[in-house]
């Protein structure tokens, strides 16, 4: 019988750090980006357009998904992969 190796797959232990990392970066972009909204309809609430929900947040949210991109891209090189 053979069996399918499926340990030796594309990805290493340091892709799935900066995929948990990217996507840690993301999730934490869209959190920053929840609240500012008003509990009445009619009252407007100026800190939608904080620093915060307009800049910092999306920035955060970028930055994550091209921590995710490198992340599905990085190959270790042969000498690299040679030392473990």
């Amino acid at each position: 019988m053979h069996y399918i190796c499926l340990v030796n797959s594309y990805f290493s232990k340091q892709n799935y750090i900066l995929l948990i990392a990217g996507t840690l970066l993301v999730v934490l972009g869209y959190v920053s980006m929840m609240g500012g909204g008003s509990d009445d309809p009619q009252v407007f609430n100026p800190e939608i357009f904080s620093t915060q929900r307009i800049t910092i947040a999306p920035l955060l949210c970028l930055l994550g998904f091209v921590t995710i991109l490198f992340g599905i891209m990085y190959r270790q090189s042969h000498s690299e992969s040679n030392k473990h």
